[in-house]
């Protein structure tokens, strides 16, 4: 058999067994000469197997190695539900070819779910924290809001429920689907702050109605969220001139952002809000503040954001290429600048902050050599003077921006 010809079968499968699968699924088990699967797969499909059953090896191998090796042979991988939605089938086709696949999905968890819900899927957030932190589901928490959460294990629901009611999501409705389609289907209904649900199956899916009180932490929809929803000594980028910076940054789906001098992590934050796949490398140099990054992504909901401590330049070495650079701050740049330069792609942006003279003095220099656009934003606020009001200016501060040609 040729590297061309499909070789590998996928074959999604359900809690009900072989008796969910149809004939043509049933046959490429059957055929195969290689079965691979979770334990729990290969027994549920193991009066067709035939050939040699292979459990997952531990710790899971990314690279399949073991599939790839028998390229030529029939195999056959099985999968919960839908491989393409949370599962193997993704891992696969990064190493097999998929015109080398013949692919048989089963309806997902979430279909299951949404379908012994009522719920219109295309109107329903879902998430995966299988394997995942839990913090994942905070940038969905939107009163009204419906989610379908996978979770890792029986603890799962419980956890996330001690979180919504942290939350100010208390009022939640959360309903636990476990095992679906199988035999030992079970559906349970409770609130977030109510939950006392026990002996949950570790197959599990969470739904979740969303309601909140008055003092609920939602996290707005749009960059330029409250100051005092980040934890920050004050170095931070305040709200209006942060959603200027980001309108700057012109954040695109999937790109990587560069932070340097990162305070409060406000900036990288909100870019990757701004869409799951996006990325984003805080650089700080102060230990306490980096700490501080850490503990506001696990707050707003993005785990998967990486602190880098260490000094500009230096600390830029061996980090991957950006596609945006942000540079915060008050000082001298000390280099920095010519780093991020040499650093961008051609299409790269750059945005780069001064509060003082001295940095305004480098960027007023490298925009009259490099070009771009420059700004200046000075922001009032209203303040109590005596019995009156009036504006207080905050310091203004000259923001250059510039796509490396």
């Amino acid at each position: 058999m040729s590297a061309s010809s499909t070789w590998l079968s996928v074959i999604g499968i359900g809690e009900d067994g072989v008796s969910g699968l149809g004939d043509a699924a049933k046959r490429l088990i059957a055929d195969a000469e290689f079965v691979f699967g979770g334990k729990r797969h290969l027994a549920l499909a193991g009066s067709l197997i035939k050939g040699e059953a292979r459990a997952w090896p531990s710790p899971f191998d990314t690279a399949m190695r073991d599939i790839v090796s028998l390229r030529g042979k029939k195999v056959c991988v099985l999968a919960s539900g839908d491989p393409f939605l949370h599962g193997v089938g993704v891992t696969l086709a990064r190493h097999v070819p998929v015109d080398e696949m013949i692919v048989i999905p089963a309806p997902s968890a979430f279909s299951l779910a949404a379908s012994r819900l009522g719920w219109a899927l295309q109107d329903v957030e879902t998430v995966s924290l299988h394997g995942h932190a839990i913090d994942l589901i905070r940038p969905l928490l939107q009163p009204g809001r419906r989610v379908l959460a996978l979770t890792s294990d029986g603890d799962g629901p419980a956890t996330a429920a001690a979180l919504l009611a942290g939350l100010g999501f208390g009022d939640s409705r959360l309903t636990v689907l476990e095992a679906l389609g199988g035999p030992d289907e079970r559906i349970r209904t409770t609130t977030a702050s109510g939950f006392a649900l026990e002996k949950i199956n570790p197959l599990n899916v969470l739904a979740l109605e969303l309601e909140s009180d008055r003092e609920a932490r939602i996290l707005p929809l749009i960059a330029g969220r409250a100051d005092d929803l980040f934890e920050h000594d004050g170095q931070i980028t305040k709200r209006e001139v942060r959603a200027m910076t980001l309108a700057a940054l012109a954040p695109r789906r999937g790109e990587l952002l560069w932070d340097i001098g990162a305070g409060s992590g406000s900036i990288s934050i909100e870019w990757m809000l701004a869409d799951p796949a996006m990325r984003a490398v805080a650089i700080e140099e102060n230990a306490e503040r980096a700490a501080r990054i850490r503990r506001n992504a696990s707050a707003f909901g993005v785990p998967g954001f990486q602190v880098v401590e260490g000094a500009a330049p230096a600390a830029l070495a061996g980090l991957p290429m950006p596609d945006a650079v942000f540079i915060g701050g008050g000082g001298t740049d000390g280099g920095v600048m010519d780093a991020a330069i040499s650093a961008l792609p051609s299409g790269g942006r750059l945005v780069a902050n001064a509060v003082t003279l001295e940095m305004e003095g480098l960027l007023l220099a490298r925009h009259a050599e490099l070009g771009g656009d420059l700004v200046r934003i000075a922001i009032s606020r209203e303040t109590a003077i005596g019995s009156m009001s009036g504006w207080r200016p905050a310091m203004p501060v000259t923001q250059w921006s510039w796509v490396k040609p």
